[in-house]
Parts: structure tokens; sequence; C-alpha cells
């Protein structure tokens, strides 16, 4: 919910989003949850936020729902939004 980032499931977060700049190099990222043990985020404050929670595609679905099944359509997806292409490489320097 506004004003937080990342992707929400009513009070939940489901997908985090992040940039970091420093030493003159900028990185992102995001953690999208498939099937993430939730529990562990019992112990701890997700992202700093008291009172939201924490979500998995699984669990907002009611099946197991891993990262190889959800790979693709998300590259696929983030291709058309940013009307990029990716390209892959096998040596990441």
């Amino acid at each position: 919910p506004p004003p937080y980032t990342g992707v929400w499931m009513g009070n939940s977060k489901l997908c985090a989003i992040g940039v970091h700049c420093g030493n003159h190099i900028t990185s992102h990222g995001l953690a999208l949850n498939c099937c993430t043990d939730l529990t562990w985020f019992n112990h701890i404050v997700p992202c700093g936020l008291e009172g939201k929670g924490v979500t998995s595609l699984s669990q907002e679905l009611g099946h197991h729902v891993t990262v190889s099944h959800i790979l693709q359509p998300f590259l696929d997806s983030f291709q058309e939004v940013f009307d990029c292409s990716l390209v892959f490489s096998e040596d990441p320097g």
C-alpha cells in the first residue's frame, strides 16, 4: 500500500524492490517470494515496516509455486513492460 515500495497483497508484501547507491556504483534488485518459508519473518520486522506482513505466490495461489515455474513468465513480462530485450551471458563479467 502507498507509500511503500514493492508488490503488495493487502497488507502483506509479496515482492521487495530495492536500489542501492554507493562508491559510484548503483545496484538494484528484487525479491519475489515464490515458495519462501514465511515463518522466518516471524523473527524480524520485514523491511523495517512494523505491523505489515509478508506473503508468497504459493500462499496466495494455494499451491506450490517454485522459481522455475515463474522465472520465464516473469522475464517475458519484464521485457514487455520495459520494452527491452534481455541478454544472457555465461560470463557475468
